[in-house]
């Protein structure tokens, strides 16, 4: 999958939480929350039309997503820690663990890693 733009998974958002759902109503969703203008919305939805991330159908210019959002949660993760800590998911847990989680999140943690095992 390819990597998204910033700008195209926040109008994937508004698909995620609404979906199926017509270009003018993200339109108008986008131009409340973002601040963006119609041109704008639909060259987002054209971009990500053409990587088969969105499904677009008639009548009405519908939209829905084609890759749900936690393969793109999944496939975005894996570039961060590709990109910043060399591919090495013990780094990138560790970068985390030493001071930003909760006693309460490290124990959610380590339930998830039991049930893995």
């Amino acid at each position: 999958m390819q990597s998204l733009f910033d700008s195209e998974l926040r109008l994937m958002e508004i698909v995620w939480e609404n979906e199926p759902i017509s270009a003018k109503e993200i339109s108008m969703i986008a131009a409340q929350k973002f601040d963006w203008n119609k041109n704008t919305t639909y060259t987002v939805i054209k971009r990500l039309i053409e990587k088969k991330i969105l499904r677009r159908d008639e009548p009405g210019f519908i939209c829905s997503s084609i890759i749900k959002k936690g393969e793109v949660q999944k496939a975005e993760t894996k570039t961060l820690i590709d990109k910043l800590f060399g591919g090495s998911k013990k780094a990138f847990f560790s970068a985390f663990a030493d001071d930003t989680l909760s006693p309460e999140e490290v124990e959610v943690l380590k339930e998830l890693i039991k049930k893995k095992g």
